[in-house]
């Protein structure tokens, strides 16, 4: 994809979309977690070589943006410290409300550089910021509806102020961030990598969830491209709480409790079981949504990331009440492990790592 900003960052500094030139680590910094990958090889024969993840403070992140940065500076410092990364180069991702995407059609004889100027003047018609505040970049993805006079462009634009805060965290403790992807974008980079474990066919509509911490992302994916996302505000976050105030724990007490056990047996069908037809709801609504708003009206199957997919049974849970083959993804299920990576702690946490595997897999674009 090219590089394309109009606010003065140089290229080599930031690329929203772009290829980096230099070898990379991936850190995914959500709501709860700073997770890392560093891959080596090829596609087609990939290792993980470092992995790690270090625990947020609650609120460092919010609402998708970085709000306590040295908060989030200190949980990276001590990530790259623990898992002996030496790169200093690094590729992270923005989501949710703090970018925005959109494809658009623009005449296909425009050189890149014209491209790039009308895309700066026609800005204000898909961005509704002033063209100097945002980062823009762009990708021709090729003739539209077999025009070859017309193109259909992909672009995507950041707030400069968001990603100013990504710089300045990693800026911190004397990382350079390389390149700041989409997170839906990095997703869909490293499904594309494990449909062929799953036998999935690119005529199938997938349905890929992310349920984290906070929120609850719907990625459906068909002929190997995403053609829908929607977010919701649930995650395991509600499950902790609920934790908390059953039991009078603290937040963090209520977490590693959630994690390593030691609840009263009445967690199970008291709170737990509770938590999982939630899940299911918001799996059924999100679909609901998807159909109303594209011209699907099913699913071949649903895939189900993120932490609170690790919870015992779930997939098995929403298979059986919404009626679709259902499995947990995991991201590393056949890649080679290097020495220096715990196999029982990336097993536990393989669903959780679809976006930080996707930015690691930039070094292979």
């Amino acid at each position: 994809m090219c590089d394309k900003h109009t606010n003065g960052i140089e290229r080599s500094v930031l690329q929203l979309l772009g290829r980096s030139k230099v070898q990379l680590v991936g850190v995914d910094i959500s709501s709860s977690a700073v997770k890392l990958v560093q891959l080596s090889g090829s596609l087609g024969n990939m290792k993980v070589e470092r992995y790690g993840v270090e625990p947020l403070p609650v609120n460092a992140v919010v609402d998708n943006n970085i709000a306590e940065v040295d908060m989030v500076s200190s949980a990276i410092s001590k990530l790259f410290h623990k898992t002996g990364v030496k790169i200093k180069n690094v590729a992270t991702a923005v989501s949710g409300s703090a970018v925005i995407t959109k494809i658009i059609q623009m005449p296909s004889d425009l050189t890149e550089d014209d491209l790039e100027q009308q895309l700066a003047l026609d800005a204000n018609q898909f961005i509704p910021y002033p063209i100097d505040e945002v980062n823009l970049d762009f990708a021709v993805l090729g003739p539209a509806d077999d025009n070859n006079e017309i193109n259909n462009v992909l672009i995507a634009s950041s707030r400069s102020e968001n990603i100013d805060v990504y710089l300045e965290a990693f800026a911190n403790v004397d990382l350079t961030l390389k390149v700041v992807d989409v997170e839906a974008f990095a997703i869909e980079r490293c499904f594309s990598m494990l449909k062929d474990d799953y036998g999935i066919e690119d005529e199938e509509v997938v349905a890929l969830f992310d349920i984290g911490a906070s929120k609850t992302t719907l990625h459906a994916i068909h002929k190997g491209a995403g053609i829908y996302n929607r977010e919701q505000g649930f995650g395991g976050k509600q499950l902790t709480e609920e934790i908390m105030q059953r039991y009078g724990l603290s937040f963090e007490e209520a977490g590693l409790a959630k994690r390593q056990g030691g609840l009263p047996d009445s967690y199970e069908t008291e709170v737990l079981q509770s938590f999982k037809d939630s899940v299911v709801q918001q799996v059924s609504r999100a679909l609901q949504f998807f159909f109303s708003a594209t011209e699907f009206n099913n699913v071949d199957r649903i895939m189900l990331g993120g932490g609170c997919a690790a919870i015992e049974d779930i997939d098995e849970l929403v298979e059986e009440q919404i009626g679709v083959p259902t499995a947990i993804v995991n991201p590393v299920k056949n890649l080679k492990l290097s020495a220096r990576v715990n196999k029982d702690a990336i097993k536990s946490d393989a669903p959780s790592l679809m976006s930080v595997m996707g930015l690691a897999m930039r070094n292979f674009d």
